[in-house]
């Protein structure tokens, strides 16, 4: 009966520190900005006082990926630039985000299909929002903030990937503990 006790409250507090980083996370983006065309211009004007990117956590732009969770890419992304947004985003932090801002880092515009551009940022880092625009409104790079806001409340990976770390799932309510092959299992 104290065991089950003792895990009930666990479970709970687990619960309130999940909120509270999740909360966090949402409140707190740390960007950094890859402006190669003209959206980077709408970006400058998204970080300019008129706008107050800060009412959405946004307020600091770091130019350290170490110390960014949010890439905005903003521009066309050519082969070679593409190479340096991989390395650029493999340095940041975990958990990471990307926003592609405009239609050339989401699909290539009107530069789609040539020889030295990519056709969208998403053929060398996963991204999360898209925000359609030639160039984007800063309205709709907001509204983008906003998006993602409701898909970091939502997905709780920060504990899911402490679970990973520990490679334990759990199986019709069996315990197995994971770790390339199955070390021990206990279903019978």
């Amino acid at each position: 009966m104290a065991e089950q006790f003792l895990t009930t409250r666990r479970d709970k507090f687990k619960e309130f520190l999940q909120g509270i980083v999740t909360w966090s996370r949402k409140w707190s983006f740390w960007p950094i900005p890859i402006g190669t065309a003209c959206c980077g211009i709408e970006y400058m004007a998204i970080v300019a006082s008129h706008f107050d990117i800060s009412r959405w956590g946004a307020e600091v732009v770091r130019f350290s990926p170490r110390q960014a969770d949010l890439m905005v890419i903003a521009g066309t992304i050519t082969r070679k630039m593409g190479e340096v947004v991989r390395r650029v985003w493999e340095q940041m932090a975990e958990p990471k985000w990307v926003i592609a801002f405009g239609s050339c880092a989401s699909t290539g515009n009107g530069i789609y299909q040539t020889y030295s551009v990519l056709d969208g940022v998403d053929k060398v880092i996963p991204v999360d929002v898209y925000v359609a625009g030639c160039p984007p409104r800063p309205e709709a790079f907001l509204e983008a903030l906003e998006y993602l806001q409701n898909k970091i409340e939502n997905k709780k990976e920060y504990f899911k990937k402490l679970e990973e770390e520990k490679k334990i799932v759990q199986i019709e309510g069996k315990t197995i503990i994971v770790g390339g092959e199955i070390i021990k299992q206990s279903i019978r």
